[in-house]
């Protein structure tokens, strides 16, 4: 199930959060992450307080738990801006997916493409039709994920983001 974050999912995100920069450390992931920098519980908190902040659950041991977390919203980072798009549209009629993360625990179960189609049926609900999404160049999991969607590459962007420095942003569109 995918829903919108409560407060009391707070926990569970920035535990994930914590796996993911323990698997980056370890080479067990390479996301282009760090840890005290990006994501941090204040990114579940701020995402939280905008409204845009969703969490996926499933039933362990009877239990609902978190599994995975992404912010969906129409902001664009200014790294966006002049960026070669494929479809220049109105940013009324773009969706974002950030930041997502499902925890490594629970990877290859299937919960990123159903998080991945979830974000297309939210984007469809809020009358979207560009989606958009970034990832880390490094990430080359999360690149192939993304290429088996339908998500094309349409550019790397060298640049800071979100306080990692050094990052070649690799952007992505998908018109639904």
């Amino acid at each position: 199930m995918i829903r919108k974050a409560a407060l009391t999912d707070i926990d569970a995100i920035a535990s994930i959060y914590d796996h993911i920069h323990t698997a980056e450390e370890s080479g067990e992931a390479t996301i282009g992450w760090i840890r005290g920098v990006y994501p941090e519980r204040e990114t579940a908190l701020a995402a939280l307080a905008r409204g845009d902040l969703f969490v996926q659950t499933d039933e362990v041991k009877g239990e609902s738990v978190v599994v995975g977390t992404a912010i969906l919203n129409q902001e664009q980072v200014d790294v966006y801006e002049g960026a070669p798009w494929r479809y220049d549209v109105p940013d009324d009629q773009v969706m974002v997916m950030h930041t997502l993360v499902i925890d490594p625990f629970v990877k290859g179960r299937g919960y990123g493409r159903e998080f991945a189609e979830y974000y297309e049926q939210y984007a469809l609900s809020k009358g979207c039709h560009y989606l958009r999404i970034d990832t880390n160049s490094r990430n080359t999991a999360a690149r192939a994920f993304y290429k088996k969607l339908g998500y094309e590459e349409i550019g790397i962007v060298p640049c800071e983001f979100n306080g990692i420095p050094d990052v070649k942003l690799v952007l992505l569109e998908k018109k639904i």
